[in-house]
């Protein structure tokens, strides 16, 4: 979306559970005309608000920027985000999940049904188990409710973003929580910095 303005101003539009990798790439490529709006990583419980968020920002914020982009997948929303990024003229990133745009759509899209089993944490939600998977699933105060959520799962799969031993710990202990078989994938930002270079580069979103 480009508001017809001059001062190349790109304004983002991301889930919280992003945020941390956004602002590094941000930093790390000196993106000063780029800025960050998050919307609640928890919203991934109730993804039916994300497109409302998403629209209203556009619309209430939009116009002070000369494009916008939204980093987020579908992330749940049964379409309903890209029909908004449609209707409002708007690029977002392709693909279902941040599992699979970390992993790049290709790569992820080549094993998935190798993978129906698997269940994927990234470095956010390693940092924040207890608090988006534990707590929400009632598993502090129903631990038996453990196999009824994931006894059709048989591994725990950590997409990492960053080569951490501390979070591959919080990782392992996950999967040990979950009684999963653990794997560690290091993928670094994968399409997520594909998509944050093009929208740093580009004068209007036509052009991506």
């Amino acid at each position: 979306m480009s508001t017809g303005g001059k001062t190349g101003r790109v304004l983002v539009i991301a889930c919280g559970a992003l945020a941390r990798e956004i602002t590094a790439l941000t930093k790390l490529n000196a993106w000063q005309h780029v800025t960050l709006k998050c919307l609640p990583a928890i919203w991934h419980v109730t993804p039916e608000k994300i497109a409302e968020g998403v629209e209203e920002i556009v619309l209430t914020q939009g116009k002070h920027y000369d494009n916008v982009f939204v980093a987020y997948a579908d992330c749940g929303t049964g379409g309903r985000l890209e029909q908004t990024c449609k209707r409002l003229d708007i690029d977002m990133i392709e693909g279902p999940h941040c599992y699979s745009f970390y992993e790049g759509q290709e790569v992820f899209d080549a094993h998935a049904e190798d993978e129906l089993t698997a269940f994927y944490l990234t470095d956010f939600l390693a940092r924040q188990f207890e608090a988006f998977v534990i707590r929400p699933l009632g598993l502090d105060r129903y631990p038996d409710l453990r196999d009824t959520y994931f006894g059709h799962y048989e591994k725990l799969v950590y997409l990492a973003q960053i080569d951490d031993e501390a979070l591959d710990q919080q990782a392992r202990i996950a999967a040990e929580r979950l009684g999963l078989k653990y794997e560690r994938r290091v993928t670094g930002y994968g399409d997520l910095q594909k998509f944050l270079s093009r929208a740093a580069k580009a004068p209007n979103s036509a052009d991506l």
